[in-house]
């Protein structure tokens, strides 16, 4: 549609005023300070600005002047579609827009592909503070993150000494998981875990990838499972550890199945997170073998497809997380000026995934 020429120009906040008979002040209490004002004057002062065509306060000039946006920015290393089909990201991120609605404050994505380097996103997100939710140590969206003098969340990763955290104990939790394996009898275990690196490698990953991930989670898990069965005399160098790039259904199954290739004498296979579990059980079953009598299969986070087929998983309240970073971000009145950390519980969840292994005649006679 082309616009007349002969159009009049819109109101302006101090036009609008001049028309009310009222203070520039009175204008602006009535979107930003509404109970300054009287129901029916604030009413007016709307109406009048309908009528004129006045767009309401300019939201860019009014945060130059406050020097504040009103929002957080959630930096999340992965492409934007991963924060709205994950279903740890998911929960995650309805806590922390529960804490921005509880602060009246808006939520901003900053998705970055965690392949290419560009950190123009995060210099130009025009946001109060930032949680960064899961991310390696060197990711070059961190350390852009760290060079705006905003304050600054981390959930999971990386531990930083300067910067306040919100996760879980991830060693200790799946020490739990390893002790109860090895209560059942498990000794020949294969491994796949998420990430360890930026660098994609979709195969095994050697004990010095392992020690020196750049992922933090991932190199308790693993350092935390190599720890319990070492107690029982378990090699950690002859474990098989399959390493996905792409965090998906898909990779767990294809992960499953190299390990089978490399041990198929493996009785458990140990998934660090539930979305690897439920690709390795789909694989396993697929291949004739029965869980968990021929092989168990564990995970790791406990979300809701993993607890319906009753996988043996850790159970993380990732929702809790979100709305916990938010309110450390947020709630000004915690800080004590110096780096705080909440370290939330979790539960082992023992499901039907989880079994004896068979013996050597069983797996070559029995039913």
């Amino acid at each position: 549609m082309v616009r007349s020429t002969n159009s009049r120009r819109p109101a302006t906040l101090a036009s609008l005023a001049a028309e009310l008979g009222v203070s520039r002040t009175t204008v602006s209490n009535a979107y930003n300070r509404p109970d300054q004002l009287s129901p029916e004057l604030r009413k007016r002062v709307l109406d009048t600005a309908r009528r004129l065509g006045y767009p309401g306060p300019d939201p860019v000039a009014r945060s130059l002047r406050t020097r504040k946006a009103g929002a957080v920015g959630l930096l999340l290393t992965e492409n934007l579609s991963y924060a709205f089909r994950d279903p740890a990201a998911v929960g995650f991120l309805e806590g922390l827009a529960l804490a921005c609605e509880d602060a009246d404050h808006g939520l901003l994505l900053i998705p970055a592909n965690p392949e290419h380097e560009d950190v123009a996103s995060v210099h130009s997100a025009g946001v109060d503070g930032f949680v960064v939710y899961s991310v390696p140590d060197d990711d070059p969206h961190l350390a852009a993150v760290m060079e705006r003098p905003v304050p600054t969340v981390i959930c999971d990763q990386p531990s930083l000494p300067e910067i306040d955290r919100v996760g879980i104990d991830d060693g200790a939790a799946i020490k739990d998981l390893a002790r109860h394996l090895i209560e059942l009898g498990h000794r020949k275990i294969g491994v796949v875990c998420m990430r360890l690196a930026r660098t994609r490698n979709d195969g095994p990953a050697s004990p010095e990838r392992q020690s020196r991930a750049n992922f933090h989670v991932q190199r308790a898990r693993l350092t935390a499972l190599s720890e319990a069965f070492a107690e029982v005399g378990v090699d950690w160098e002859q474990v098989p550890v399959i390493e996905r790039f792409d965090h998906t259904t898909e990779s767990g199954g294809s992960a499953a199945a190299r390990l089978m290739e490399l041990d198929p004498e493996i009785t458990a296979i140990i998934c660090t997170s539930d979305i690897l579990a439920l690709g390795a059980l789909t694989e396993v079953r697929r291949q004739g073998r029965r869980v968990p009598q021929d092989i168990t299969i564990t995970g790791f986070d406990g979300i809701d497809d993993a607890e319906r087929v009753e996988l043996t998983t850790v159970r993380q309240p990732v929702l809790e997380k979100g709305r916990a970073a938010g309110r450390l971000l947020l709630d000004a009145s915690e800080s004590t000026g110096k780096p705080r950390e909440v370290l939330l519980d979790t539960q082992l969840l023992t499901g039907s995934t989880a079994g004896s292994p068979r013996s050597v005649e069983e797996r070559w006679f029995g039913p």
